[in-house]
């Protein structure tokens, strides 16, 4: 194993998950409703789970910690202008829908992840990041699921 490709590899799903945390406290400070708030805080709360266990590994394997979210910061203010347009209009299927598109940059991400670097992570890193990326995939689904509703109970 290459530890600084790892490193770097580790390094992308902190960001992304950075992006995460940011763009559901900037949802969750904009809308009024306590539902979404609480769904933007359990999704916050997974991001900063994930965050931790990189961060950790990050560590161990003794490098540095790349917080950072440049690499992100014309998505996350992509994302985050069309949630603000969204909940001006207070329009949640329009939120959901922007939330949706950060949950697919963000399931994307481990996905080529995971799909582009197994000559440099573990065995035992796949099934962290694996783990990690069903975890998200869920809040999608939930994402999903709920704007469908709104979909039906309109129609």
């Amino acid at each position: 194993m290459k530890s600084e490709e790892t490193i770097e590899v580790l390094n992308t799903l902190i960001t992304i998950n950075n992006f995460r945390i940011i763009g559901y406290e900037s949802a969750s400070n904009i809308t009024d409703e306590q539902n979404l708030k609480t769904l933007f805080a359990q999704f916050t709360a997974t991001s900063q789970n994930c965050k931790q266990e990189l961060k950790t590994e990050v560590k161990r394997l003794g490098g540095i910690v790349d917080e950072t979210i440049i690499t992100f910061v014309k998505l996350l203010h992509i994302w985050v202008d069309v949630l603000k347009a969204a909940l001006l209009t207070n329009d949640r299927k329009v939120i959901l829908k922007s939330c949706e598109f950060g949950e697919e940059i963000t399931v994307e991400t481990y996905f080529m992840a995971l799909r582009n670097n197994t000559n440099y992570i573990t065995a035992e890193q796949q099934i962290m990041i694996n783990e990690q990326h069903n975890s998200i995939k869920k809040d999608l689904n939930t994402i999903k699921a709920i704007r469908d509703a709104l979909s039906y109970s309109i129609n």
